[in-house]
């Protein structure tokens, strides 16, 4: 059975990594964090187990994000994570080497890519290929990217927002910023500390967004209680935040991030153009869930967004398309090393 090659798409994010397995889905949905003990440099725990740990750990555990905007940061640790991936995805069949298709935002630079490729083979891929993330994104929502349309992707992650206009199956222009959910949680816990002189840890910032975040003013304020640590006092203490605040402190990413929409609208060749204003800009990714971020996008560029159906998996599903049909899309999206 030596020609048996296992095929294994995967969305290497900052935040998240999932797995996609042809025939199964997806197999594996863990967040991208590793838990290394310091004194002997052992990996402890890797996903979920080590997401835990974060913030809540001795001294001689390091919890690290091997990812940090999209790209590898530590190059050890990265590849360490993806080999135990590959083995968890994999299952019973670990011992055949498989074929990978890694997600990379759209600006990433050729080292950057070439760093990833190398990473997936270290950990134990036969081949690695490298596809740009809103062409994955706009795969796994359904656009057919193929046609001679121009099509609109807004993709945002935890350490990315990938902004890209696809037309005959190939990106025709483009930007990727650094500012996404990772960078929305920092400006909570900032605004935490500032109005309420409250230290909040990154996962309380994360489930603030998630239950009251919004991208515009709303008139019913959901409101929900915060717990942390007294600046002042150094004691626990708990208060209450309302949505209408979540989006004062969000100002400063959000403008970022509709900044990065203007720019390619603005690059937008005339032809394309009129064909968004018909189709629409669709967001996927994670963070694109924030409430009413679609809204906020419309009252800023007059074109009207909506969420692609289930936006945080459309990366990944993507990668599983390309990979049934790996012949069809070989010669357009496909980076090999």
């Amino acid at each position: 059975m030596s020609f048996f090659s296992p095929k294994l798409g995967v969305d290497l994010g900052t935040a998240n990594t999932l797995v996609f397995v042809p025939g199964k889905g997806v197999v594996l949905e863990e967040p991208s964090v590793v838990a290394v003990s310091e004194y002997d440099n052992k990996i402890l725990a890797v996903g979920n187990e080590a997401k835990d740990m974060i913030g809540r750990t001795p001294d001689d555990i390091i919890a690290y994000r091997p990812m940090k905007d999209g790209v590898i940061a530590d190059y050890r640790v990265a590849e360490a994570m993806l080999s135990y991936y590959f083995k968890k995805a994999l299952g019973r069949w670990s011992f055949f080497k498989p074929e990978v298709m890694v997600s990379v935002p759209a600006g990433v630079t050729s080292t950057e890519r070439r760093a990833v490729i190398e990473a997936a083979i270290k950990a134990g891929a036969k081949n690695a290929y490298i596809v740009k993330e809103p062409i994955l994104a706009a795969i796994g929502a359904g656009i057919p990217i193929h046609e001679a349309k121009g099509h609109m992707i807004v993709d945002i992650g935890g350490g990315t927002t990938d902004v890209a206009v696809i037309s005959l199956g190939g990106i025709v222009t483009s930007t990727s910023v650094k500012c996404a959910g990772n960078r929305i949680d920092a400006a909570i816990c900032d605004y935490v500390k500032k109005t309420f002189n409250l230290a909040i840890g990154d996962k309380t910032a994360e489930r603030i967004k998630n239950t009251v975040g919004s991208a515009v003013p709303i008139d019913e304020e959901i409101e929900m209680e915060i717990k942390g640590r007294d600046y002042l006092t150094g004691l626990p203490r708990a208060t209450t935040i309302k949505t209408n605040e979540i989006v004062k402190a969000l100002t400063k990413e959000l403008r970022e991030m509709i900044k990065a929409i203007k720019d390619v609208l603005q690059d937008t060749p005339p032809e394309l153009a009129s064909d968004i204003i018909d189709q629409g800009i669709i967001m996927t990714g994670g963070s694109s869930q924030l409430r009413n971020l679609p809204e906020l996008v419309y009252r800023r560029t007059g074109v009207k967004a909506k969420l692609a159906e289930d936006p945080f998996y459309c990366v990944v599903k993507g990668t599983g398309v390309t990979l049934n049909h790996l012949d069809l899309y070989k010669k357009s999206v496909i980076t090999k090393r």
